[in-house]
């Protein structure tokens, strides 16, 4: 039987790289080792993000585009290597339950905020003669589609 060839190494990003990879400020990037939510492997002053840097990173950021915290994030993350897959898919559950009922009520307060300057700007408007909002401006309405 032939020896097992080795396996390649998986591919790595520099610094740079992953920066540009996921278009981050190198800033961003120590801060997220600095809070432990990446862990590079140095090699002097060099990081370098394998596979699982860069799947953690992509995590990360959405997350962060959903509107989760990163310590929310960073305990999350966690479960996967404490609990496994299973316990952190029902995490995620209950944070994204979580976060649709605040994203939800965030959506109830600027649709009445939004209302309310309509209403202001609308009775200004009729003050000086010129025509309501919808009339002015069909996206001023609240539907960006119109």
């Amino acid at each position: 039987m032939p020896d097992a060839a080795p396996r390649p190494k998986p591919p790595r990003l520099s610094f740079k790289e992953m920066c540009a990879r996921f278009d981050v400020t190198p800033r961003t990037l120590r801060y997220y080792e600095y809070i432990e939510l990446l862990s590079p492997e140095k090699d002097g002053r060099a990081r370098w993000y394998g596979p699982r840097e860069v799947a953690r990173m992509t995590l990360i950021l959405r997350g962060r585009r959903f509107g989760f915290a990163l310590e929310d994030i960073r305990q999350w993350l966690l479960i996967y290597e404490k609990e496994g897959t299973e316990a952190q898919m029902r995490r995620w559950i209950e944070m994204a339950d979580r976060q649709l009922g605040e994203l939800g009520e965030q959506r109830r307060q600027l649709d009445e905020t939004v209302a309310a300057l309509l209403r202001l700007r609308d009775d200004t408007a009729a003050t000086l003669g010129l025509p309501p909002a919808a009339a002015a401006s069909p996206r001023v309405s609240g539907n960006p589609q119109s």
